[in-house]
């Protein structure tokens, strides 16, 4: 295990002690270059509008255009602590959108692999969904969308992880889902 110490800019630990911070949590701000108050807002209006996340748009499109038609939709999820939480999030916020034909899949990472795999992507469409939608996987899934693809799925790919990149020209590669929503992907104001 490797520990990293950071220096503490003392300044800034005792400008946020002064204005209430907990001197442990001071020190950790300080350590991590927080250096007032103004950056520990968390405010609604301080939030990025949803608006500047590349694609959130067009998931919105794809989705009410499923349930409009009934489709039925699969949540693809990590089985992760935060792929569970994703799954669940989506799951619910989906049926109180309106969706009437939602269903889940956790792939065993040990047995099916990691990320949105063609077999996966084949479980999902012999399911009957016509819909894919990936939570905390996906974005560097490239056989397992191009599968879903050619299955004739939509994939929704929903991810935080880091694209794949070309191991040849370094650029960054990304699936070829109907719409990708991922902060950081390129072209996305959402950072």
């Amino acid at each position: 295990m490797n520990i990293t110490t950071r220096d503490v800019p003392p300044r800034s630990a005792w400008t946020l002690e002064q204005a209430g911070i907990h001197p442990l949590l001071a020190r950790l701000y300080a350590a991590r270059g927080v250096t007032g108050m103004d950056e520990l807002d968390d405010a609604l209006s301080k939030l990025l509008p949803p608006s500047s996340l590349l694609g959130a748009p067009e998931a919105a499109v794809l989705l009410a255009d499923a349930f409009a038609k009934n489709k039925k939709l699969c949540i693809v999820a990590d089985y992760d602590c935060d792929g569970a939480t994703a799954c669940a999030v989506a799951l619910r916020g989906l049926r109180l959108l309106g969706a009437k034909n939602v269903a889940y899949l956790v792939p065993d990472r040990v047995v099916d692999g990691y990320g949105l795999t063609a077999p996966i992507a084949q479980r999902v469409f012999d399911s009957g969904a016509e819909v894919l939608i990936t939570v905390d996987n996906g974005i560097a899934s490239m056989d397992g969308v191009a599968h879903a693809k050619a299955l004739g799925l939509q994939v929704l790919v929903t991810d935080h992880h880091l694209p794949a990149t070309n191991r040849k020209t370094g650029a960054v590669e990304l699936p070829g889902a109907d719409v990708i929503v991922k902060p950081n992907q390129p072209g996305c104001a959402f950072v």
